[in-house]
């Protein structure tokens, strides 16, 4: 039977809750169940134009206004998060399956990114450049660079939206938000909070529609002057072809292949518990989870057998709040989780061994998008679980024997996004650190924060979220040059 439990929620565009033009309408489909659990508006060809204008007349306004009123508005929508922070964090469990644990970090980056980049625009400093000659004086000013568009991935639904909206709104740009068609409702209980507090209109705007209509439109506008996103490097490439009526600036966060280092000098629990939380957590659905797991040979069988049995104990179901021991909700499509068979049999034709899981849990609703955490051991370059961003539960492992072979396999792939590596030698950390082709390297330990910068290289993306970094992709330099009398 088909339910409802969140209700209707429509676009908001130019500080108000509207329909589309077309009054077409749209389901939120639950993954764990295949239920209905909310109806938004979609938008269409015209929706994406007023969206457009309504942005640029909002940068008109929010561009002019002071550092001051502008942290005043980001702390009054940072503290109405707050206020339906329950609300929020139950949307991203029934239409993307998070659990609601995992839902809290998306909640503390958004709004701890309204509260962090005020400050961080604060301390933005005018850099002033010496002048040889001594006949003038220079300096460089930032100015917004405009409206932004803001493309965001359906992994983590609220994180994504904090990721951008920091950055854009503190640098006194507008931004229109596009979520994916996978999870828009808590983006637009996001819109509706904007309503309740009366958000300057046009400042920020929410829409989710078809997009060869809707994200086309937009694209290839010549309104917008920034690009941002969070998704796939196909996706991206595409983006970037279809804006080439203007130049644009881009902040792209996109696909990751990490390898995970476990050297036989490691800290073996710590590397175990890590490596089956940076596989596992979120379903696998996480652009920085540790894809390609390599242990020393005299380590791996143990590592092996140990990290089965763990994997084997993860408690998979809808991860609501009243189920906090729920460690792995479903997939959030049905086509990621029916690709994780395809990547299972081509691994095993190809001589890899399944050690535990590769089905569907047989205890849980036919309809959801279930699959067990899996663990495929003896991979290989050849293997699309080697090449491919998994972005699923199964942990693809394989031993090495020496430095020398781990990081060129390391650096086999066409991502540098994330990297980790685990081991107490420092001439080895001091060369893995130089070596290692990834915008992040972590060693013995995972840290993410909003003030730690996160961004890839290679076909990972350009620019940074996170940190006073993403302040440049929002950001345009002027030279001010004063001639001395």
């Amino acid at each position: 039977m088909k339910t409802q439990q969140f209700g209707y929620k429509k676009l908001y565009i130019n500080g108000e809750l509207v329909d589309g033009v077309n009054g077409e309408k749209q389901d939120v489909i639950c993954p764990a169940t295949g239920e209905v659990i909310a109806q938004i508006a979609k938008a269409g060809k015209e929706d994406a134009e007023k969206a457009l204008i309504s942005a640029q007349k909002g940068f008109k306004y929010w561009s002019n206004l002071s550092l001051a009123d502008r942290t005043e508005w980001m702390n009054k929508l940072r503290l109405a998060v707050l206020e339906h922070e329950e609300e929020i964090r139950t949307a991203m469990v029934y239409e993307m399956g998070k659990t609601y644990a995992g839902g809290l970090e998306d909640i503390q980056r958004l709004t701890e990114a309204l509260e962090w980049y005020p400050n961080a625009m604060q301390n933005l400093r005018e850099e002033q450049i010496p002048d040889y000659e001594g006949t003038h004086t220079h300096k460089l000013i930032s100015k917004p660079a405009g409206v932004v568009l803001a493309y965001l991935a359906w992994n983590f639904p609220v994180l994504n939206i904090g990721y951008k909206i920091g950055p854009a709104l503190a640098s006194g740009c507008s931004l229109i938000i596009k979520p994916s068609e996978v999870s828009p409702l808590s983006a637009y209980i996001i819109g509706e909070i904007l309503h309740k507090i009366n958000f300057p209109a046009g400042v920020i705007t929410i829409i989710e529609g078809p997009t060869e209509t809707v994200a086309k439109t937009m694209t290839s506008s010549k309104i917008p002057s920034v690009i941002t996103m969070i998704g796939s490097t196909n996706t991206a490439k595409k983006i970037i072809t279809e804006s080439t009526t203007s130049i644009k600036k881009f902040g792209l966060e996109l696909g990751g292949n990490a390898p995970f280092i476990v050297f036989e000098d490691a800290d073996f629990d710590k590397a175990l518990d890590l490596a089956i939380v940076l596989r596992y957590g979120n379903a696998g659905q996480v652009c920085v989870a540790a894809n390609r797991i390599f242990v020393h040979k005299n380590i791996y069988n143990t590592f092996l057998k140990a990290y089965v049995k763990k994997a084997s104990e993860l408690k998979i179901g809808l991860g609501t709040k009243e189920n906090p021991d729920v460690f792995m909700g479903p997939l959030a499509n049905r086509n990621n989780r029916d690709r994780m068979f395809t990547l299972i049999q081509d691994a095993i034709e190809k001589g890899a061994t399944l050690e535990y899981g590769g089905k569907i849990p047989n205890h849980l609703p036919e309809e959801g998008n279930w699959f067990q955490p899996t663990v495929v051991s003896g991979i290989t370059p050849q293997m699309k679980l080697f090449k491919e961003e998994t972005f699923g539960p199964i942990a693809g492992i394989m031993s090495f024997d020496t430095d020398d072979e781990v990081l060129e396999l390391a650096n086999d792939t066409e991502f540098g996004l994330a990297s980790y590596i685990f081991t107490n030698n420092h001439k080895r950390i001091e060369r893995f650190t130089e070596e290692l082709d990834f915008g992040e390297i972590q060693i013995n330990g995972v840290k993410y924060a909003i003030y730690l910068p996160h961004g890839g290289i290679k076909e990972s993306g350009i620019g940074h979220d996170c940190s006073h970094l993403a302040l440049d992709d929002y950001l345009i330099k002027k030279r001010v040059s004063t001639a001395i009398r």
